[in-house]
């Protein structure tokens, strides 16, 4: 194991999980053709090209979005590669979720997805 490309479990895992999202649901979000290898390497903190941080991010925002209530949806803060990954320039490790509200509010309902309509 290379040291350098290993940087331990990321925020994105803990996202995930608090979301109430799988590998398959960000997989399945995408439209640019995310793998479940490449879901898996993010969560577990190998280290990928910003282009694939940011690919990974983006199919997280839209996995949330489809299980937010239309109401819910204008106060969803989208998160950025910085909040995601650890290894990220300009990563805050103190940076505190904005969504928590909505996230608790949606394992209250259950994670179905809501609408996949924009």
């Amino acid at each position: 194991m290379n040291e350098e490309r290993e940087h331990g479990t990321q925020p994105l895992d803990g996202m995930m999980t608090a979301w109430g999202l799988g590998n398959h649901d960000l997989v399945d979000a995408s439209p640019e053709q995310l793998t479940h290898k490449q879901v898996q390497r993010a969560r577990s903190g190998r280290t990928l090209t910003l282009h694939m941080m940011q690919k990974t991010t983006r199919a997280l925002n839209i996995a949330v979005w489809y299980r937010l209530k239309k109401e819910e949806r204008e106060t969803y803060f989208e998160y950025l590669h910085k909040h995601v990954f650890n290894y990220a320039k300009n990563h805050d490790p103190a940076f505190v979720d904005p969504n928590a509200d909505l996230m608790e509010a949606v394992l209250k309902r259950g994670s179905k997805v809501i609408s996949r309509e924009a």
